[in-house]
């Protein structure tokens, strides 16, 4: 696949040397507080890794996760997914490492995710679990157009214990064209 590019961001497929790059997100607590899944050393992360790179090979591929990146500099800097959940229908996820925090990546690359999901993959409906306490994600979807749909109980066990998730979802009809 091609890379995707927003203001500021390019998504690409991940590569097998962003290792690195890829441990200092998934291997940072304060990164990971705010995510579905406990910090993960450097074994695991490769581990994952392989996975994620073998994913995006196959010809029906099971999700769209790719590498988050600056315009002017090819280093991984986050990653983003559109996971499927039903017809025409894809969860959003994304994560950006905790050094690059305040310069709306996250944003841009939800945006650019956006205009995938409801452009070539002619999605319908893209949704998001986000943790209550994680204010700056919330805020992401809130300026992208998300709509709240309400909080799911116990959604999710990280760091020991269970986390609530607020849900929120985007139509097609509602996300601006271009």
């Amino acid at each position: 696949m091609d890379p995707l590019t927003g203001d500021g961001v390019r998504l690409r497929e991940f590569q097998p040397d962003d290792l690195d790059a890829y441990l200092a997100i998934v291997g940072d607590d304060r990164v990971t507080n705010w995510l579905s899944f406990d910090s993960r050393d450097r074994e695991a992360a490769a581990t994952t890794l392989t996975a994620i790179v073998e994913r995006s090979q196959q010809p029906e591929r099971p999700d769209y996760l790719l590498a988050v990146t600056r315009l002017d500099d090819d280093r991984m800097i986050g990653f983003a997914r559109l996971g499927p959940t039903g017809v025409q229908a894809a969860h959003l996820g994304y994560a950006i490492a905790a050094d690059h925090w305040g310069h709306g990546y996250a944003t841009e690359a939800a945006r650019t995710m956006l205009k995938f999901a409801f452009g070539p993959l002619e999605l319908h409906r893209v949704s998001a679990a986000i943790g209550p306490d994680n204010v700056a994600s919330v805020a992401v979807v809130k300026r992208l157009g998300f709509s709240y749909e309400g909080r799911i109980r116990h959604h999710v066990f990280t760091n020991g214990d269970w986390r609530d998730s607020l849900l929120y979802s985007l139509l097609a009809t509602e996300f601006p064209a271009g």
